[in-house]
């Protein structure tokens, strides 16, 4: 193997295929980073058995081969190259890296114990990558963290048609976001519970612009296996992971309540107000919130401890309502928004609370991303 390829795009794709490698892997292999060079170029690639990720990058090749080396420290050092042409080459049992005056060589693991990387699944469809990263960050926000319910820490991704829809709950709180796509075929229809984090970190690696293929593996295929690739100025990159396995929870229905109660807050404004008034509440206390005339009064704290209270202007239509809310789970829901102000809905004080994006007070509230949270009960 022998080849020189450009420092930019060489440190690039290393860090790309390196960012799911195990720190701690169950076998030593599983650290490395296999890197194939063939006549169209190099391939890098990683996998620890539950994600894979692929990326060829432009080289020129002198000579076809492959190895596997330390995928961490490999991209520790493509990221100190200085700017200049990058030759890497086998020599026995240890791969040399030179650029310019700078010279490494990295001892080679057994290329025979590494795992073969699962075949991508059939495209399902195309998706803007930049919509898909933005949509992953909203839904993700309400995924749970524990993961002794390991299937409430993934999103479930439904295929319908031309629509995406990403849903996800902790059982506090839960969120919907929809999209559109362009599916292969008219009447797609599949669904995957993806682990939230993984999900997180893939829709982030694609936000280069363009469009991302996904792919969800159906019958013969392999069922469990959904995949993601795109395309980069130098090349492709390919990334397979494991779907989450059990009947996900019934949270659609939950957004289809009717509201008798509607609020229109400012968005920053009411962001800033919790961070203030939550500095005094205690560890799994709620922040009371009374939502009555052209106002929302907010407030934490109560008895003998430290208390705080804030006022803001509020547009309410319906009947008053007071409620209380985890003050990070409100947050976390508000801080994914894009729009300037939130539109609440309640049906009543001890029920779930739908929040939107909404452009102005009193405006049409954006569908396409809702947040569900539970009250907390509140004191007295």
């Amino acid at each position: 193997m022998k080849f020189r390829i450009d420092r930019d795009a060489l440190a690039d794709a290393v860090a790309w295929t390196a960012r799911s490698l195990p720190t701690r892997p169950t076998v030593p292999v599983l650290a490395g980073l296999m890197v194939e060079s063939t006549d169209g170029g190099i391939a890098l690639s990683g996998f620890d058995y539950e994600t894979s990720a692929r990326s060829t990058v432009d080289a020129d090749v002198a000579d076809e081969g492959r190895a596997l080396v330390s995928g961490r420290l490999l991209a520790d050092i493509c990221k100190s190259l200085p700017g200049r042409p990058v030759d890497v080459s086998v020599d026995g049992t240890k791969v040399s890296v030179v650029c310019g005056s700078s010279r490494f060589s990295l001892q080679t693991m057994p290329v025979e114990d590494y795992p073969q990387l699962p075949a991508m699944p059939t495209a399902s469809g195309t998706v803007s990558s930049d919509d898909f990263a933005t949509a992953v960050a909203q839904a993700v926000a309400a995924a749970g963290r524990d993961d002794v319910l390991q299937l409430l820490t993934g999103v479930r991704i439904e295929l319908e048609g031309s629509r995406i829809s990403l849903l996800a709950t902790d059982r506090f709180r839960a969120s919907l976001r929809e999209l559109t796509w362009f599916p292969e075929s008219p009447d797609a229809s599949a669904t995957a519970v993806v682990p939230a984090k993984t999900l997180s970190d893939i829709a982030k690696s694609f936000t280069a612009g363009g469009e991302l293929t996904m792919a969800v593996a159906t019958g013969d295929q392999g069922p469990g296996l959904i995949g993601f690739e795109g395309s980069t100025a130098s090349g492709t990159r390919r990334t397979t992971t494991r779907m989450l396995e059990g009947e996900f929870p019934k949270v659609r229905q939950l957004f289809a309540a009717n509201a008798l109660t509607v609020a229109y807050v400012d968005r920053q404004e009411l962001i800033d107000a919790v961070r203030r008034v939550s500095l005094v509440a205690e560890r799994n206390t709620p922040v009371r919130l009374t939502f009555s005339d052209g106002q929302v009064l907010l407030e934490s704290g109560s008895g003998d401890d430290a208390q705080a209270q804030e006022t803001l202007e509020a547009r309410v239509d319906g009947d008053d309502i007071v409620v209380g809310f985890n003050p990070t789970f409100l947050l976390e829901g508000l801080q994914v928004m894009t729009e300037p102000a939130v539109h609440l809905s309640f049906t009543q004080a001890s029920r779930p609370a739908t929040l939107a994006g909404v452009q102005e007070l009193g405006g049409e509230p954006n569908t396409s991303f809702r947040y569900l949270i539970m009250p907390m009960r509140l004191p007295g």
